[in-house]
């Protein structure tokens, strides 16, 4: 259907609800393999319709999207009409994100509203290394920048370092997680669909229109090559409606985010080895290596795919992460019941940021790494040690049920100067998740010489190890070997001091 310029290329969009949006018709606009992509004229809003007309004519479509601006929307409130327990605070965490969709036109043909990209997903004018003839100004962020060879080419500036780009992954995973708790999930997750900001640690999830939701709306694509879970490359052959065919689900999503993760956290792909599985054809060789013989790089038990030159990996992002990746690629590698839930991979996340270390190397490439052994403080990614005297752990334990004097530890803290704590490292049951509403400090390190110690910013009865009160501004010092409360609150963590 034609669109209507008013004047100057401006066309007018009427939505459902009989409100209307102005758009600039451009001669060429942006093409995906769905839709195609118009502006409003402040570029707030990208206004899209389909490449198809059985696709915009089509009622399994109009009803898929009428759920997912309305029902199953996370950045609106349960009250706005949005997901069912939603709040308006946890709308607005959700909606930096994803990049959701937010109305659905009618005339003059049908088709969706969605918010643009905040600018830090688009690369600048000075994106990439002096004297490289690549011009990257106005081009999305994809994840394949920075994971990639083509990093190279990239101005240091843009590629964040490990802090940065472990800070996003746990973003991408808490999207994930609360996706799939509304029974939600993606189907296309890729490095296409995650936009990623290493140098602010952020991503957003984009291209949502396309969600499934189980016995409800099926897939409308099968994925990217690289993140098809193998069961489903492997049923492709079968007809979509054959019970013996997978199709893209939440299970298939949980092998997909791990992939991205393992990209954004070791900049390579999990499958991509040296392995030759056929000589027959390259596609045959491509589809056995991404379908049913596919062998994680790092399988302990099989090393056939293990490339000669992995200096850094998954035990050198310490045990939380690599216990998971282990489950992800070996045990879940053909069995999507064994894959490791988003949560799970949030609160592994977690954990291991507070393992962060930064490195005393000024021309680290990583800048930080995870010191999860005492006893070998040494960065993986330039050899750079540290004096034990700059090594310090708190083990963050809480009391167990119905278990009088016995403790539970359920964290681990490394430590470093300035280092900031905040209310879930000192209180149980307490998480930096999308309902966490006070994020200021509460405490933070000061390492002075050979002497740690552990000053109160704003943590109210805050005690001492001989249990006295310290106010705010004072210090208690933290000597090996010393188990005390952080505070007299009944839900306070025990803190033990664990000197390298």
């Amino acid at each position: 259907m034609a669109h209507k310029k008013k004047n100057n290329n401006i066309a007018k969009a009427i939505l459902m609800d009989d409100t209307e949006l102005e758009y600039v018709i451009t001669d060429n606009p942006p093409r995906g393999g769905m839709k195609y992509t118009y502006f409003t004229p402040d570029k707030k809003y990208a206004v899209q319709f389909f490449n198809k007309a059985e696709d915009a004519e089509s009622a399994q479509m109009q009803a898929r999207l009428e759920n997912i601006v309305g029902l199953y929307n996370p950045t609106i409130s349960q009250d706005e009409g949005g997901a069912m327990g939603n709040t308006s605070e946890t709308a607005a965490y959700f909606s930096r994100l994803f990049c959701w969709p937010v109305a659905l036109i009618k005339e003059p043909e049908f088709g969706v509203v969605c918010p643009t990209y905040p600018q830090n997903f688009f690369f600048g004018k000075d994106a990439v290394k002096p004297g490289v003839n690549l011009d990257m100004d106005g081009k999305d962020k994809k994840s394949k920048w920075f994971t990639s060879r083509s990093s190279r080419w990239l101005a240091e500036k843009e590629k964040g370092n490990f802090q940065t780009m472990l800070r996003l992954s746990i973003s991408l995973a808490r999207a994930i997680r609360r996706m799939h708790a509304a029974g939600l999930s993606h189907s296309d997750l890729s490095s296409n669909n995650v936009l990623i900001d290493p140098k602010t640690g952020s991503c957003v999830v984009i291209d949502i229109d396309s969600l499934v939701v189980p016995g409800v709306f099926p897939p409308e694509v099968a994925g990217t090559k690289g993140y098809i879970a193998p069961e489903v490359l492997e049923t492709m052959e079968f007809d979509f409606d054959d019970p013996k065919r997978k199709l893209p689900c939440a299970a298939t999503d949980l092998f997909a985010l791990p992939v991205l993760l393992y990209e954004y956290l070791l900049h390579r792909h999990p499958l991509d080895g040296p392995k030759v599985y056929s000589t027959v054809s390259t596609e045959e060789d491509e589809y056995l290596q991404y379908g049913p013989k596919a062998t994680f790089i790092e399988n302990p038990q099989d090393t056939s795919n293990r490339p000669d030159d992995l200096e850094v990996t998954i035990h050198d992002l310490g045990p939380y992460l690599e216990k998971l990746f282990l489950q992800a690629f070996v045990d879940g590698l053909h069995d999507p019941d064994k894959r490791p839930t988003a949560s799970q991979w949030e609160r592994a996340l977690g954990k291991t940021w507070d393992l962060l270390q930064p490195c005393k190397n000024p021309h680290c490439r990583a800048q930080w790494f995870v010191l999860y052994d005492l006893h070998n403080p040494v960065c993986p990614y330039c050899g750079q040690g540290l004096d034990s005297r700059d090594v310090m752990h708190l083990r963050l334990k809480k009391p167990m049920r119905g278990r009088k004097g016995q403790w539970q530890q359920v964290g681990e803290i490394n430590l470093y100067d300035r280092m900031p704590l905040f209310n879930w490292h000192f209180i149980a049951n307490v998480y930096p998740d999308e309902k966490m509403q006070n994020r200021s400090m509460q405490a933070y390190i000061s390492h002075q010489g050979s002497e740690w110690y552990l000053v109160n910013n704003a943590l109210a009865g805050m005690l001492s190890p001989k249990g006295n009160l310290v106010p705010v501004g004072q210090a208690v010092w933290l000597k090996d070997g010393e188990i005390f409360p952080s505070s007299n609150n009944p839900e306070a963590l025990l803190l033990e001091v664990v000197r390298g």
